[in-house]
């Protein structure tokens, strides 16, 4: 008891940083927007207490249910998209090579910025100076306008699976390399199949490893705001207008800093919620691998 009493004051001298900036940039912003959901607020007046206003007016807001059913079919998209292909990418890494190179390029475009991988795309995806449609063009088959139409959403999907997936896919490899190779020799022996194997042996073997993957995905894909803004700007007529571009239109456009405030705290509560279930239902806490 001593000597941990005696190395405590080192541990918070090591802590206080990360908390001291915890608290200046996480907790304290937190805490004031929940305030500032409950006034009117436009930043030339000084907050006005309005009670539970805010909250009331977005259940008639009928952008508020467009733009959160339009990140729910991002999600979904991205998700699923995500999920499988970088399944396959740490599968095929695992098996084929672990060279350090490799890992390398997988991960390249999770390093390029948010903005950068928007603008590229963006580029390369315009309907009439973009290098993909002058190929669909050059093979006979009409334009495709990828951010004009009912295309806008699975494409920006699209665009941030090909961002994460190398990132997403090393995750799901360490998870690989954690499982003891003499799980597969068993199942070898006892006949089972690679697909048999992949399904009854792999997959439950990364469930605390895949509930991480889901939760920081479906985190990660409410946010998405740098894609939208830099390519559609919520349109065309709002069929990209998901809820974190709705809240910084609010805020910094028509400076309604209350109500933006209140939809960030509904987003909270939801996401909060959302992990909550997905780290029960998926059992996270608990691994195959004990006792094995």
């Amino acid at each position: 008891m001593r000597r941990r009493l005696g190395d405590l004051p080192v541990a918070v001298l090591f802590v206080l940083p990360a908390a001291i900036g915890f608290a200046l940039f996480y907790l304290w912003p937190a805490v004031r927007g929940a305030y500032l959901s409950l006034t009117r607020y436009n930043v030339l007046t000084p907050p006005r207490f309005i009670g539970l206003e805010n909250y009331e007016k977005l259940f008639g807001d009928r952008l508020f249910w467009n733009a959160l059913k339009v990140t729910a079919e991002y999600v979904v998209l991205n998700i699923v998209s995500q999920t499988v292909i970088s399944m396959l990418l740490a599968v095929l890494l695992y098996r084929l090579t672990k060279s350090m190179v490799v890992r390398g390029i997988v991960l390249l475009p999770y390093l390029v910025a948010n903005v950068v991988v928007a603008l590229v795309w963006f580029w390369m995806l315009d309907f009439q100076l973009g290098v993909v449609n002058n190929v669909i063009e050059w093979l006979g088959f009409d334009r495709v306008a990828f951010f004009g139409s009912d295309l806008a959403i699975p494409t920006i999907a699209g665009i941030n699976t090909w961002r994460h997936m190398g990132y997403t896919a090393l995750l799901i490899f360490a998870g690989l390399q954690m499982i003891p190779p003499s799980v597969y020799e068993a199942a070898a022996i006892d006949g089972a199949s690679e697909w048999r194997t992949f399904w009854r042996v792999t997959l439950p073997l990364l469930r605390p490893v895949m509930a991480l993957v889901m939760v920081l995905s479906v985190i990660g894909s409410f946010q998405v705001f740098d894609t939208i803004a830099v390519t559609t700007s919520g349109g065309p007529i709002n069929a990209t207008r998901v809820i974190y571009f709705y809240i910084y239109d609010l805020a910094f456009n028509r400076f309604n800093f209350g109500y933006a405030a209140a939809l960030s705290s509904v987003l909270f509560v939801l996401l909060a919620g959302i992990a909550y279930v997905q780290l029960r239902l998926s059992r996270a806490g608990e691994s195959d691998l004990r006792g094995s």
